[in-house]
């Protein structure tokens, strides 16, 4: 049964779960949760009945597609759980959840070990120096090896990674752990789903690699403190609680990784998991003071203790229906409770805090106030969205919020039916609100709604989204390119409006001559007008008719770039002469001109930086030439390499599912725009025709 009281800091370990996709996350969170009482049920990912998978969405898929905070309870202090998904298509969820965690839990499949998600993740928690803890999970799987993924990790991820228990079996044999610190083997009881064990001695099969690890775990700790060691070395025995400050503070620094093992389903080893964290998993205030930005731009530092002005940051907002807005937020330093009036400074908005809730799962529990590093869940907040500060009204803050990745991905949407596309914009903002990295506005140059995200899974799963919650439904198709035209030949001619309506006419008469200019140099015009033969008042309307005309090219009616256009001729009439009538001469004069002086398209040209493991870089530049790119050089990085190129932006469609394909979800790229060259003339007759489809 969940809980409704409040916790103080000293009793609160905010804790983010990693890992690659399918190493057994969710699992792990929905079973210390049911072992610790706090979840009534012990569900399944699979079934999509786990404590964390919270949306028909991830039901759907089976698994695990967003941010969800759980929580358990051991020993008084409450674990906040922030579960997070594992493919990378998600991974501003992940961003979101290390920012708030005061450490992480990285899960490693005892058969599957290092992979790429783990690595990945691994990055993430190094960026914000978050201390770090590793379950091996699922030991109870086929070719589950402990010793083979230990090797692993301390050889390619984590130098000090060291197991603080020991397997007793594997695969369908795997039956308990040896807790290292006392040295006495936990058994499990077949078919005791709450995580029930048994004491007993070391079994033979393991002693040796028991008496080799608890070793090593003495020494490493002895070698924290020089009262420690002196002790050890003298052989005197150390007490398990001070093993367990000894590793605390290790962890707390970075210097050590504890790894633990068990197997979530069958909530073998949750029990002592739960124990571990709490033991070692630093509190909310341990860290030391918080880093804010005051109303005036200076730097505040605030505490993270009750007594402290209040500071909160928002980092994810949900919405269901029936339900409304959810704002997650975490107190970083002072107390909130119910009835609070805070203030977001950045929307110069004041909010006041109704309904105060902890979250479990899908569920909320209210409570009457939170204190400082706790996390919660408000509703229905008037003006507060994702990356927003709350503070005190008296002391404005602003907390350094989440670094989301950048959406690489992008499609056209369109309504299916008259009432979809009438609803489009505002449904495509809500989702924007609840995820970050997915983006999307109307292009009015192509014409297209464009929809970016961070994988062609992400896409579609906000599609489904939207279907679902706010009754959308749309159509993707490729985004269209933005190309231009130039001239690449100097022609001249004449633009001559003439028009008798009986009354006042319109005449207007100019002769205009048409340079190309160097890329990227725009558009000038130029008066070589002499003896008045057009009244100098006219003139700029020449300039407007040409610019207007130019919007629309005459290759395929995109816009003209790079072109010098200079007046050098005309004649008026003293009557029907008007600036109307010149600007129309203009846009005839170069709708002439310009179908003479050789028009010829251009294409976007896009400045890629490819970042791949070593292994993969013959495969991406042969990828990079099949797409005509221009490869500028290449930088190493450490086992990885950059690989510089300039590419037509025809050419990236889907790029970055391709280039996960190639190094196994490895390698990512990031985009510049160039600027714009000519189109390689086998590809203008299919541009041409697509745009002729299209105005047809």
């Amino acid at each position: 049964m969940a809980v409704a009281r409040s916790f103080r800091t000293e009793n609160i370990r905010n804790v983010v779960v990693l890992g690659h996709g399918g190493s057994g996350k969710t699992t792990l969170i929905d079973a210390v949760c049911f072992a610790a009482g706090t979840s009534r049920r012990k569900g399944n990912v699979n079934a999509g009945t786990a404590l964390t998978m919270t949306t028909p969405e991830e039901t759907g898929h089976g698994m695990s597609m967003q941010l969800t905070v759980a929580h358990a309870i051991d020993a008084g202090t409450k674990i906040n759980f922030l579960d997070t998904p594992g493919y990378m298509d998600f991974a501003g969820e992940a961003a979101a959840a290390v920012r708030v965690a005061d450490a992480a839990v990285v899960t490693v499949g005892a058969a599957s070990g290092v992979e790429v998600g783990t690595e990945m993740v691994w990055q993430l928690c190094e960026e914000r120096a978050l201390p770090r803890m590793i379950f091996v999970s699922m030991m109870d799987k086929m070719h589950a090896n402990f010793g083979k993924v230990l090797a692993e990790l301390r050889d390619g991820l984590a130098p000090g990674a060291i197991p603080v228990q020991i397997p007793i079996g594997a695969a369908a044999g795997f039956r308990g752990v040896v807790d290292l610190f006392t040295g006495r083997a936990h058994v499990y009881k077949g078919g005791a789903m709450a995580g029930e064990y048994g004491e007993a001695d070391v079994p033979d099969e393991v002693a040796d690699d028991v008496e080799t690890w608890q070793t090593e775990l003495m020494e490493t700790l002895a070698t924290t403190d020089e009262e420690l060691l002196d002790r050890y070395l003298e052989g005197e025995a150390i007490s398990v609680g001070e093993q367990f400050a000894a590793l605390a503070g290790a962890v707390a620094e970075g210097e050590v990784v504890p790894v633990f093992c068990g197997a979530a389903e069958q909530s073998f080893g949750v029990r002592e998991f739960a124990e571990l964290l709490v033991a070692l998993a630093p509190h909310p205030g341990r860290g030391g003071g918080v880093e804010a930005i005051g109303d005036d731009g200076s730097a505040v530092d605030l505490r993270a203790a009750d007594d402290e002005s209040v500071s909160a940051l928002v980092f994810k907002t949900s919405a269901e229906p029936h339900v409304g807005e959810l704002s997650l937020f975490r107190v970083f330093s002072g107390m909130v409770a119910n009835g609070t009036e805070l203030r977001n400074a950045g929307r110069e908005a004041g909010e006041r805090i109704n309904h105060l809730a902890i979250p479990q799962g899908k569920e909320r529990v209210e409570v009457e106030a939170l204190h400082a590093g706790d996390i919660g869940v408000v509703a229905k907040l008037k003006s507060t969205r994702t990356n927003d500060t709350l503070s005190a009204p008296a002391n404005p803050v602003t907390l350094e919020g989440v670094t989301f990745p950048q959406p690489d991905i992008s499609i056209a949407v369109r309504g299916v039916a008259r009432a979809d596309e009438d609803k489009l914009g505002e449904a495509l903002a809500k989702l924007n609100d609840e995820d970050p990295t997915f983006v999307a506005g109307f292009n009015p140059e192509i014409r297209q709604t464009i929809a970016r995200g961070l994988g062609e899974l992400h896409l579609d799963v906000q599609f489904e989204r939207m279907k679902r919650k706010y009754g959308v439904t749309v159509e993707t198709e490729p985004p269209r390119i933005a190309y231009r035209e130039t001239i690449t030949a100097e022609a001249e001619g004449q633009g001559r409006f003439k028009k008798q309506t009986g009354g006042r006419g319109q005449f207007g008469d100019c002769w205009v001559r048409l340079r190309p200019r160097d890329r990227g140099e725009g558009y000038e015009f130029v008066s070589s007008i002499k003896g008045g033969v057009i009244p100098t008042k006219y003139v700029p309307s020449v300039d407007r008719g040409i610019q207007e005309a130019a919007t629309k090219g005459v290759v395929a009616g995109y816009p003209v770039v790079d072109f010098e256009a200079e007046c050098y001729d005309g004649s008026y009439h003293s009557v029907d002469s008007s600036d109307i009538a010149f600007k129309v001469a203009g846009s005839y004069a170069f709708r002439n001109v310009a179908e003479k002086a050789k028009p010829a398209l251009l294409e976007p040209i896009i400045e890629v930086t490819v970042t791949v493991p070593d292994e993969y870089v013959g495969d991406v530049m042969g990828d990079l030439n099949g797409r005509s790119a221009r490869v500028l050089g290449m930088e190493p990085l450490g086992g990885k390499t950059a690989i510089m190129a300039q590419v037509a932006e025809a050419e990236l469609y889907k790029y970055a599912s391709v280039l996960r394909s190639i190094t196994q979800g490895r390698g990512f790229h990031r985009r510049k725009m160039l600027g714009y060259d000519l189109v390689p003339p086998m590809r203008v007759e299919k541009i041409v025709a697509e745009a002729a489809e299209r105005e047809g």
